[in-house]
């Protein structure tokens, strides 16, 4: 265990420079644009969209950071703007369903999906979830964490608080990724994938999916579509899984993947872990088995398109 925890820091650190880099720089550009009125003027815009989904039209700029540059940066944006803990959930769900797009479309077309199919689908999925659990969930007591200041601060107070705020966030950024490299680590040096493959095997009918998916399935959900298409290349080369068979994958994996450090960063930061993981399985189900139905009706139509 010590060793665990001693080759657990190099990576640790590495990774948090590299997350900070990412996420100060859009902490700060969303603080200044809160404290200049852009967040008020896009809210003007968007408002009319994003109020069926019970979100602010400036929260808009959490859905397209972390659409686009991935969790933390989701995150970091939902710091620095005022949120109730409702909102923040749906939030969350939008991101985890949602996030890093350019970089995680671009693994899914390498083996074997359409980069604009999954795009597409990732969005509208993300949108859907937002709107129906507004209506589903109740309203939740309290705020969420909000590191920024009073609209009525002066720029000097705003980046003063900007700049305490960063240190937190830097610091909780670090204790979350040092505890998920401790977890990977741990995984990897008990060789835990592959035994634990062997057991999910039985739930790929559930889930729609072949069941050779299992093992391809599980590291889709411990360490993720980027880091999990390393192996997904390498079992489509050894002919363990066909094309087919990952881009079937891939529809599961896009709304279901990462589940140990996207739910563990949410968790963290007070969103309901349970709630997280029961919503993106269950869109999961709903994205594959809508697809397999499409399939099965169109093949019924024109035999030859199979």
């Amino acid at each position: 265990m010590t060793s665990l925890l001693r080759k657990a820091m190099p990576p640790t650190l590495k990774t948090t420079s590299w997350l900070l880099k990412l996420m100060i720089p859009i902490s700060l550009c969303v603080t200044l644009m809160q404290h200049f009125g852009v967040l008020a003027w896009i809210a003007g815009y968007l408002n009319p969209l994003f109020v069926h989904m019970g979100l602010p039209g400036s929260s808009a700029v959490i859905f397209i950071s972390g659409a686009a540059a991935g969790t933390y940066a989701g995150l970091a944006a939902m710091m620095s703007i005022p949120l109730t803990v409702k909102q923040a959930t749906l939030l969350s769900l939008m991101i985890a369903l949602c996030h890093a797009l350019p970089m995680e479309c671009a693994v899914n077309r390498k083996t074997g999906s359409s980069f604009t199919t999954m795009a597409l689908l990732r969005i509208l999925m993300a949108l859907l979830c937002a709107f129906l659990l507004n209506l589903l969930l109740p309203e939740m007591a309290g705020n969420f964490i909000y590191m920024g200041v009073a609209e009525q601060s002066t720029f000097g107070q705003v980046m003063i608080n900007w700049v305490f705020s960063q240190i937190k966030m830097s610091v909780m950024v670090f204790l979350i990724i040092y505890l998920l490299m401790v977890i990977q680590r741990a995984i990897e040096r008990f060789g835990l994938l592959k035994p634990l493959s062997e057991r999910f095997a039985p739930l790929m009918s559930l889930f729609g999916l072949p069941r050779q998916t299992a093992y391809l399935w599980l590291v889709g959900n411990v360490l993720g579509i980027s880091y999990g298409s390393a192996v997904m290349l390498e079992l489509e080369e050894q002919g363990v899984i066909t094309r087919k068979e990952a881009n079937d994958a891939n529809y599961h994996l896009i709304m279901n993947h990462s589940l140990v450090e996207d739910t563990t960063v949410f968790a963290l930061v007070g969103i309901n872990a349970l709630l997280l993981v029961s919503v993106r399985v269950a869109f999961a189900l709903l994205l594959v088995w809508s697809r397999r139905l499409y399939l099965a009706l169109r093949f019924r139509v024109n035999p030859h398109q199979a």
